[in-house]
């Protein structure tokens, strides 16, 4: 599998031409990397200006391996090809190096990029890809890759160390300044120069070569990516996301860079893309599937828009035991819930499954902007909270079946939709009935999760190593006899006046759970998905708005003057056998002819994988729509000596011959269509997004009949 890396944008708060001055003494060799043995040039080109430097070097490198994988391999030393293209014109340096031992066994290939910071021209930006594919290696294929990425890691480390000290020797010889290029002086002309700055000009004490903490001036501005597009700055991961290693951040940009071209206009921010690789240890695959999983009911269930849109009932106000609290010793937000004196059952009875799940989720939402409220308050990332859960009170009440039942639903829809967001969970005064009720709720638990729990039975939350190891004094609340009043809701008995009837919770529509105005379909390789929409009047106007959750799919749409007749009963589903072409619907018959029975309307519409997709058709004629889903197969990738990014994207997708989407569809009479025939709003339709503020019409890519 190919190995891929990707680099934030680093930014060296000196000059282009200081930053190259400090390059180019790592060669032939630097004490710095012990790995890099030595260089030598090659080939050396310039042209007629001098503008444009071109040096191929052949590096020697001492990869740390076992001795007997390299006995094996037969070699010392790796050898690799470095081409740097310095353009002093432009001020930028491009930096391509690929491997030259074993050459036609593994492919290496190294891009990196020198360039002056888009808003500060004293200023210079490093940005490096990498890509790393084992097509073998004498049986150690899994070792070797395993090395390799340790060894680039290291490096990529110690290569933002070496620009630093290389810098710094600079400074102590007494060059701080470098002027900038310029053409040379054309015999017969003549030309203006103002003398240059001195050489040894100091450097003021602003701009320190190490990284600026957080007390510098600059560190102090907002550092916020400013659009969708833009990339992300290594000193914004580090004040906002945290300390990441290398592939960590490779993780997150690619992740990122995967859904800047699949999820148009709906990114997720940074720290809720990096809870879910946190979640799967850093694993592309996995946190890419499980965010994308949780960004579809986000979007089925508009969860985005909760917290402005939900009106908390008054039996909440007065029954929920619990709320939010200042903060705890490490800035997390905390929150406490008083779990013995609530009546589970009565909130249960009283407001159903439906309004307790909207309670735990708004509590979520609002933890994630106290999150990031936290983060610019204490000026440093702050991605999860503390839950503090008082049991004093707790019984076998407690363990009522429907209530535990609807707990644990809670907690599988929280687990798969707020992942790495508990910090840590201190549980006071467990009675003796607690672990009867940790027996049913811990297997839904993650066990990164369960980590984050400490249990303190009776008093012992008051010895050392307790409460006060993780909140200050002052702020323990005075039920804890502690010396803060805390608001909470001291709950009570809800009166059974207040409860639904059993037919009432029965019929309740669980809408986060299960129902939504989105529908789900599969679709089988050979067995298309197709909805039949009748049209009575021309110039009505057919709307849609998918999410393509698995695979990739061919979307069409077609008009046919004949109703369709029902599906005949599948022969082997009768005995009990399924088959993929039983699974859906067909509208159009086999024996239909494209152009005698039936038209296309619409050129067909290939969609990826995570991709969405609004459109909209007006109808010219009345009678039957069509619309239909289709498997499809992606293409062999084309042949290269290299691997690219799309190549491995492409190699990710659907392995299975199984598609899924979420689709809404609307019919519009004419006069309900408002404005121009990009827009997918009417008095009739109610289209979700994922955030108001990053989705809008005019980022839709709309058209008048498709809009991707």
């Amino acid at each position: 599998m190919v190995q891929e890396y990707q680099s934030p944008v680093r930014v060296y708060k000196h000059p282009f031409e200081l930053i190259m001055a400090a390059y180019v003494r790592r060669f032939p060799k630097s004490p710095l990397i012990p790995v890099f043995v030595d260089s030598e040039i090659v080939n050396e080109t310039q042209s007629k200006d001098g503008s444009t430097v071109v040096t191929e070097r052949r590096c020697m490198i001492d990869i740390e391996a076992p001795r007997l994988l390299k006995r094996i391999a037969g070699v010392d030393y790796l050898y690799f090809l470095q081409k740097n293209t310095l353009n002093h014109r432009d001020r930028t340096l491009h930096i391509e190096v690929r491997n030259e031992t074993f050459s036609n066994r593994v492919i290496v290939y190294e891009s990196c990029n020198y360039t002056v910071h888009p808003e500060n021209e004293d200023w210079t930006c490093f940005e490096q890809t990498a890509s790393l594919d084992i097509k073998s290696f004498f049986g150690f294929e899994n070792s070797a890759e395993k090395i390799a990425m340790k060894q680039y890691a290291s490096s990529i480390k110690k290569g933002k160390e070496m620009i630093e000290y290389y810098l710094r020797e600079l400074e102590d010889e007494g060059v701080t300044y470098i002027p900038h290029w310029t053409p040379p002086v054309v015999s017969g002309t003549i030309r203006l120069q103002l003398p240059p700055r001195s050489i040894a000009r100091p450097i003021p004490e602003s701009s320190a070569l190490t990284e600026p903490d957080s007390t510098d001036a600059d560190a102090d501005a907002e550092i916020v990516p400013g659009s969708p597009d833009d990339k992300l700055d290594a000193d914004y991961i580090r004040r906002y996301l945290g300390d990441l290693t290398p592939l960590q951040e490779s993780c997150l940009i690619r992740l990122r860079q995967w859904l800047q071209e699949t999820h148009k206009g709906k990114i997720p921010k940074d720290q809720h893309v990096l809870r879910f690789l946190r979640a799967r240890d850093f694993n592309m695959d996995k946190a890419r599937e499980f965010l994308c999983q949780s960004l579809t009911w986000r979007k089925q269930h508009q969860v985005d828009f909760l917290l402005d849109t939900w009106e908390r009932p008054q039996l909440l106000q007065d029954y929920y035991t619990g709320g939010w609290h200042h903060h705890d010793r490490e800035g997390r937000p905390l929150y406490i819930l008083r779990l013995g004196q609530m009546d589970t059952k009565g909130l249960v009875r009283a407001l159903g499954e439906e309004g307790l799940l909207r309670q735990v989720l708004s509590i979520n939402e609002e933890g994630l902007r106290r999150c990031e409220e936290n983060t610019r308050v204490f000026g440093r990332p702050i991605s999860c909270w503390t839950c503090l859960v008082d049991l004093e009170g707790l019984n076998m009440r407690h363990l009522w079946r429907p209530g535990v039942k609807a707990l644990l639903r809670i907690i599988e829809v929280v687990e798969a939709n707020y992942p790495e967001t508990l910090g840590r969970l201190l549980i006071l005064r467990a009675p003796r009935v607690f672990p009867v009720l940790w027996t049913l709720v811990s297997p839904l638990i993650d066990e990164n999760t369960r980590k984050k729990f400490l249990v303190y039975a009776g008093n012992d939350y008051k010895d050392p190593g307790g409460l006060v190891d993780y909140i200050d004094n002052e702020i323990i609340p005075d039920f804890l006899r502690g010396d803060c009043m805390c608001d909470i809701p001291e709950g009570g008995m809800v009166p059974k006046s207040l409860y639904r009837t059993a037919e009432e919770l029965e019929s309740e529509e669980n809408r986060l759970l299960t129902d939504s105005i989105y529908k789900c379909a599969c679709i089988f390789k050979g067995a298309p998905y197709e909805m039949l929409i009748e049209i009575t009047e021309a110039s009505s106007v057919i709307t849609w708005d998918f999410d393509v959750c698995k695979g990739d799919v061919h979307f069409n749409i077609y008009h046919s003057k004949r109703v369709p007749q029902p599906p005949k009963k599948d022969t082997l589903g009768a005995h009990g056998i399924t088959s993929p072409g039983a699974v859906n619907a067909q509208m159009i018959d086999r024996n239909w002819v494209l152009g005698q029975d039936y038209s296309m309307v619409e050129k067909a519409l290939i969609c990826k994988e995570g991709e969405s997709v609004q459109g909209s058709h007006v109808t010219r004629w009345p009678g039957c729509y069509i619309l239909q889903w289709r498997f499809h197969s992606s293409p062999a990738c084309s042949a290269s000596s290299l691997p690219r990014v799309d190549d491995v994207l492409a190699s990710l997708q659907v392995s299975s011959h199984k598609c899924k989407i979420m689709y809404y569809t609307e019919v519009l009479a004419s006069h309900d269509f408002r404005g121009s025939m990009t827009s997918l709003q009417s008095s009739h339709s109610g289209f979700s997004q994922l955030s108001a503020a990053t989705t809008s019409s005019s980022q839709s890519h709309a058209s008048s009949t498709v809009s991707r």
